[in-house]
């Protein structure tokens, strides 16, 4: 309680330092000013840090399994790039790069197929999510883009290798390159959709990274299953698709200021910085030897795949590291209201 009094002589018995000064703003701790006013004034009570409740965190993480959704990224990303490959190779006259890219693909797919839904618990929950289309919905559009793109490839797979109906096999090699980049690439999207920070602030870049880390992954596997002298445009693609890769990357973290942190620390930056090298050099290896000798290309080609999926698993873990900590949230979030404030009227 304050003893001083207010009188017609002024404030008498007032202790120094213990009332309020408006427009002289006060000290932190740490011997900064305190922050700015509406109207000019400078406050008295410092910066709130961020905290959450109880020390929760203020997002809930996802409840995904990172062998599974992460897995589930990954073998769609090399099953999409691969239909376009094999698409490519089936119409400029290299049959075994085809047909073992299209086996790839089938087999891709089936895997990440199987992946979603052991997370989901149950298939009938993936069967439920065909029951409505919603052009909105990331989750829905990528359900139906599973469901249609599967039989293509599983067709296109099986008429090459048996060599039955050849026009009927034609024309699913064609569809399931034609819906190959959206497979290679929509998880993205999905991932970008949540409130994951790593994942939601580079909705930007991101789809850019999966894309080139599908068209990398793609390109390993026909290094390792296909002869030399059929993977000279599958080596192209490696080199094309590692740098979509690493420069998307790159500008995304850039970009996203501190929460770049979850890309170089932990569990996603050692998993980051393992697919930089490894893409690189398996592009570079693949660029300079893969089109002379078969181990040198098989190398190169398992150093592609292995990127890849460390560029997957990466994001994955990186995201998850992002939802746990509330810095993660908050901090970018003031930074967009001052950035609003500070915006002419």
């Amino acid at each position: 309680m304050s003893t001083s009094d207010v009188g017609r002589d002024g404030i008498t018995g007032a202790r120094p330092d213990r009332e309020a000064r408006i427009g002289q703003g006060g000290h932190r701790p740490d011997g900064r000013r305190g922050r700015r006013g509406r109207r000019g004034e400078r406050a008295m009570v410092p910066d709130a840090e961020f905290r959450s409740y109880y020390g929760k965190p203020i997002l809930n993480p996802p409840v995904w399994k990172s062998v599974d959704i992460a897995g589930y990224f990954f073998l769609g990303g090399l099953a999409g790039a691969g239909s376009v490959l094999a698409a490519g190779a089936h119409w400029t006259g290299r049959p075994a790069a085809a047909r073992a890219l299209k086996a790839a693909s089938l087999g891709a797919i089936s895997g990440s197929t199987a992946a979603l839904i052991h997370d989901l618990g149950r298939p009938g929950r993936f069967y439920n999510m065909l029951r409505v289309m919603k052009p909105t919905s990331p989750m829905s559009m990528g359900s139906w883009l599973l469901a249609a793109y599967g039989p293509l490839a599983g067709a296109a797979a099986a008429l090459d290798v048996t060599g039955l109906f050849p026009r009927l096999g034609h024309a699913a090699t064609a569809g399931a390159a034609a819906l190959g980049p959206g497979v290679a690439a929509y998880t993205a999207v999905l991932a970008a959709d949540t409130a994951v920070p790593a994942w939601h602030e580079g909705f930007r870049e991101l789809p850019f990274v999966f894309a080139g880390s599908a068209a990398v992954a793609a390109s390993g596997m026909a290094l390792v299953a296909a002869p030399p002298r059929e993977t000279a445009p599958m080596r192209t693609a490696a080199v094309c698709g590692a740098a979509l890769e690493l420069g998307a990357a790159t500008l995304m973290e850039r970009r996203l200021g501190i929460i770049a942190e979850n890309y170089r620390e932990g569990t996603g930056g050692r998993l980051m910085r393992a697919a930089r090298v490894l893409t690189a050099a398996g592009a570079a290896g693949g660029a300079l030897l893969g089109g002379r000798n078969r181990t040198a290309a098989a190398l190169c080609g398992a150093a592609l795949l292995a990127g890849s999926a460390c560029t997957r698993f990466g994001v994955f873990h990186a995201g998850m590291r992002s939802a746990k900590d509330p810095k993660y949230t908050v901090v970018p979030q003031r930074e967009r209201i001052r950035e609003r404030a500070a915006e002419p009227a």
